[in-house]
């Protein structure tokens, strides 16, 4: 059973820790701001989580097999240049 509860952004901060409790629990809480929703916090099912870390490992082993060589260039100073 889901349970929806519908709180203020300002509870939402000062009470985070309690309110993730609730929704690992299977609950669902939606946010609102000035009275208006703005967010819908909802547990990740099994499956999204299954799902998650394949996507995980699949973007270490590309990054793995295409590792990108910047021989003597250092990346802050191509960042840098890239700013400008």
């Amino acid at each position: 059973m889901t349970i929806t509860q519908s709180i203020g952004a300002f509870e939402a901060k000062t009470h985070l820790s309690s309110i993730l409790d609730k929704i690992e629990k299977g609950s669902q809480v939606i946010i609102t701001k000035h009275g208006k929703p703005v967010a819908k916090l909802v547990p990740i099912s099994n499956a999204d989580r299954i799902q998650l870390s394949e996507s995980i490992e699949h973007l270490k082993k590309f990054s793995e097999k295409n590792k990108l060589s910047l021989g003597n260039l250092d990346w802050k100073s191509l960042r840098d240049e890239g700013r400008r």
